[in-house]
């Protein structure tokens, strides 16, 4: 299997109250809280390219970018999109966008390692 730049993946969420920055502990209004905004968006990125990596490999973060911009309510839905843009022996960089009906909610840069799953999980021992 091959990772090529332009692999890319959507996830759609409608906004429920286990989403909010309430519940997420990041602040105390009922809109789509960061860091549930940057879970959708990694799982984007692992979406994109499970299909391409070889057996027993997967893809863990190594580095965020996040720009929220604009808040969204529970019962908005929000598209978030990631692109595979870069591609530099194992490391992988995507370009991220996440809008609702109206706008640009947020917009990242995700990169993420492929690693050999066993040899990562044995080195956490410890």
């Amino acid at each position: 299997m091959t990772i090529d730049a332009g692999l890319r993946a959507e996830v759609l969420i409608m906004v429920e109250r286990s989403d909010t920055a309430v519940k997420m502990g990041s602040g105390d209004v009922p809109v789509l809280g960061t860091p549930r905004l940057l879970a959708i968006a990694e799982a984007a990125t692992v979406r994109a390219v499970r299909d391409h990596l070889e057996p027993g490999q997967t893809s863990v973060g190594t580095k965020v970018t996040l720009e929220h911009r604009a808040a969204s309510p529970v019962g908005t839905h929000v598209e978030v999109i990631a692109e595979l843009v870069e591609v530099d022996g194992r490391r992988l960089v995507f370009e991220v966008i996440a809008r609702d009906r109206k706008r640009t909610v947020a917009t990242a840069t995700i990169e993420r390692v492929v690693v050999d799953r066993e040899r990562f999980l044995s080195g956490l021992t410890g």
